[in-house]
């Protein structure tokens, strides 16, 4: 206590030293007496009410202990009094085991009574529920059959609970309500038929559905009561759980399987397109089926049935089955495809799934593929294989059949531009677009794979056209008078190779739309050189027939007829210009090439005349008026080939100046400068030879041994430099048997 005292003091000093710091505090010494005296007042009156509310807590915890203690001694003497009671009666319980086993015979016997009105009436209720279950009142006789199972079951349970093992008993109280289990088994039977037609009867007659559904709910509730009696007692009654909600599940899913497969009313046999009409009618009850469960069916049943989920997973099994049966048929190409077109695009399109009166219970993208990937593709693999087939034997047949109209004696049709042409480019191209379009309606791979196929058998078809048409030549030059109209047809030929280079084209920039899609084209087999060498081919054999007959009289040019005034290449120019009024009914890119080859062709044989030596000059006037002729004749081809040519928008006089240039040399009136002369031909055409040099100077007629010796050596000795844009023509002129050793003689 003195401690504490000095530590109060000591705290104090200490508050009245910081306090009394500065000489001018001295002056508030009594203003802080009295406010410390307040604040001691205050903490007193704090001390004082915190100790007496201790106290008083005190006191009421010693009340409530004293009490306790009374309670304590009073249940002790209690338990005591029970104690005793308790081993005084032990012997009296036993003495009431006859008593507790009339209670329960009390107890079964009051509930015999109970139902034994119930149980006299059971014939009558038997034949009561038979005859509602007749007429239709379904929930009625649902009533009725369910008081019968109530008293069955009542009076089992009852028996079951006294002696479980008396079956005897179990067994005639089973028997005697024995009708009971026919009667449930006909309702049922009712229950499943109304469930069979469920979608048109809840359109005609929803309240009927409804009550079907009533009833199965009943059954599932008792079957859930039955349940949980059995896990306390173990008894189950008879014909018990019914599980009938289950079964009406089973029986839909039944009625669906049984409604698809249905659907096929031909066969391959009966209807080609048998399939097409077995999908459609797939699909319009399906679409019709599940608007009206959606709208209709989803209100006669509870929401936990999830009635649509329900028929929908059901359809769409069905539907996958289905289309697995078909799947494993043997399909013909065309079957294949509408078979896959339904599945992979119908099926999921605005046209059933995808549809709006479905949305948006039906989700398209969470619906799983009808038919598996493996099964996909194996039928994509036989498609290609048996499209690849009938594609060989369609072109096969088309060309057998163009093969025909060659030998016609008609002419061919000609298009809206009177260019004749053959149907076969229309009839190949059709039948290409056809199976791309269907290819299109499956897959963009599917299309792009077929389109390769196409392109493929084009190929392969291009090189056996090719094979023909040489065939058709070699049989036309056995016998030139025919086929009749062998000129018109190869002319339909040639106009063909354009139609199918422009096709192609076409093709390929309508169904290849990018550029991953064009690296597969491209890796494809280029035909443009197949037709290219067609139409080369046959511009040749027109111009054969030209130059056949031509024949007679390019053996006059360069003769002394000819000198003397022969109108051979007047008959020339005619008879080309005839056959080209024939040919103006090639097409234009052919057209241009084959006049371009007429002209050479021409000019090649004019020069071949020049090189053959058919003719010496005897005097400077028969060169003079050679030449002159030579001239006047190149500028009669010139302007015939120009004629020709009009509209093509190229020279058409290159080939015309060689012959120009010839007679230029044979022109030359001083010999001296013929070196000149000759240098000159040769720089503008390199590949002009020693035998065509000697030959032009042979023909010529005054050059001497010596001067042709020192001009071709000469010549040789110079180096000269070709155009590049340079087309060669004489290396394609053989000189007669001819040495040059005897032209210089």
């Amino acid at each position: 206590m003195k401690e504490t005292d000095r530590e109060a003091v000591a705290t104090a000093v200490q508050r009245v030293a910081g306090m009394l710091q500065r000489p001018d505090q001295l002056d508030k010494v009594e203003q802080y007496r009295r406010r410390e005296a307040r604040k001691k007042a205050s903490v007193e009156a704090r001390l004082k009410a915190a100790i007496q509310s201790q106290l008083d807590g005190v006191r009421t915890g010693l009340s409530q202990l004293h009490s306790a203690l009374n309670d304590v001694t009073d249940i002790q003497r209690s338990l005591a009094d029970v104690s005793r009671d308790w081993r005084q009666s032990i012997n009296t319980v036993e003495s009431l085991k006859d008593v507790k086993d009339a209670v329960v015979r009390h107890s079964q016997l009051a509930a015999a009574v109970e139902n034994l009105k119930n149980i006299f009436s059971v014939p009558e209720i038997v034949r009561e529920t038979q005859d509602l279950i007749e007429q239709g009142a379904l929930l009625q006789a649902h009533r009725k059959l369910m008081d019968l199972e109530c008293s069955r079951d009542g009076l089992m349970y009852e028996q079951y609970r006294m002696d479980s093992g008396n079956t005897r008993d179990m067994t005639l109280i089973h028997g005697y309500f024995g009708s009971t289990q026919g009667l449930s088994d006909e309702l049922a039977k009712q229950l499943w038929m109304v469930l069979q037609r469920s979608l048109v009867t809840v359109r005609r007659d929803p309240t009927l559905l409804v009550s079907v559904v009533r009833i199965i709910e009943r059954e599932e509730k008792i079957d859930r009561r039955i349940l949980d009696r059995k896990k306390q007692t173990g008894f189950v009654p008879p014909g018990r759980p019914k599980n009938w909600k289950e079964k009406m599940f089973a029986i839909l899913d039944r009625t669906v399987t049984t409604r698809i497969e249905g659907t096929q009313a031909d066969t391959r046999e009966s209807d080609k397109m048998w399939l097409v009409r077995h999908l459609e009618i797939i699909r319009k009850y399906v679409l019709d089926d599940l608007i009206v469960a959606k709208n209709l069916m989803v209100q006669c049943f509870p929401p936990h049935y999830e009635i649509f989920r329900n028929l929908l997973s059901m359809y769409h099994q069905a539907l996958s089955t289905r289309m697995q049966e078909l799947a494993s048929e043997d399909l013909e190409a065309n079957e294949i495809v509408s078979l896959l077109t339904w599945v992979l695009n119908t099926y999921t399109s605005a046209e059933m799934m995808g549809n709006a009166e479905l949305a948006p219970e039906v989700d398209v993208s969470t619906l799983e593929p009808l038919l598996s990937p493996d099964v996909v593709s194996e039928l994509l693999d036989t498609y290609m294989s048996t499209l690849t087939s009938n594609i060989i034997a369609w072109l096969r047949k088309a060309l057998e059949t163009d093969k025909k109209d060659w030998l016609k004696e008609t002419e061919p049709e000609a298009d809206q531009d009177g260019y004749y042409q053959t149907t076969l480019p229309a009839i190949v191209f059709q039948m290409f677009e056809q199976n791309l379009q269907v290819a299109a309606q499956i897959s963009e791979d599917l299309k792009t794979k077929v389109l390769v196929l196409c392109l493929q058998q084009m190929n392969s078809f291009l090189s056996r056209y090719k094979d023909e048409t040489q065939s058709y030549k070699e049989q036309h030059l056995r016998d030139r008078q025919h086929p009749h109209c062998y000129v018109q047809y190869v002319i339909a030929i040639i106009n063909n190779c354009q139609t199918f280079k422009e096709s192609i084209v076409s093709l390929k920039r309508k169904y290849l739309k990018s550029d991953a899609e064009a690296g597969v084209s491209l890796s494809q087999p280029s035909m443009d050189g197949i037709l290219d060498a067609i139409a080369k081919e046959g511009c040749g054999s027109l111009l054969e027939e030209v130059f056949l007959d031509l024949e007679q009289h390019l053996s006059e040019l360069m003769t002394r007829k000819w000198l003397l005034g022969s109108n051979a290449v007047d008959t020339i120019c005619v008879t080309v210009e005839d056959y080209f009024n024939d040919f103006a009914k090639i097409k234009k890119p052919y057209k241009k090439r084959m006049t371009a080859e007429a002209q050479r062709r021409v000019v090649l044989e004019y020069l071949r005349a020049v090189m053959q030596k058919r003719i010496s000059f005897r005097s400077a006037e028969e060169r003079k008026e050679g030449a002159e002729r030579m001239v006047r004749e190149a500028a009669q081809l010139r302007h015939l080939f120009r004629k020709l040519a009009s509209g093509f928008g190229e020279d058409a006089d290159g080939y015309c100046d060689t012959i120009t240039a010839v007679a230029e040399v044979i022109k030359l009136t001083d010999p001296s400068l013929l070196y000149l002369e000759v240098s000159t031909l040769v720089s503008k055409y390199p590949d002009i030879r020693d035998d065509h040099i000697g030959a032009l100077l042979a023909m010529r007629g005054d050059t001497s041994r010596d001067m042709k010796q020192t001009i071709i050596e000469t010549l040789e000795q110079g180096p000269t430099q070709a155009n590049p844009n340079y087309v060669p023509i004489f290396k394609e002129i053989v000189v007669p048997s001819l040495n040059v050793a005897k032209l210089l003689k």
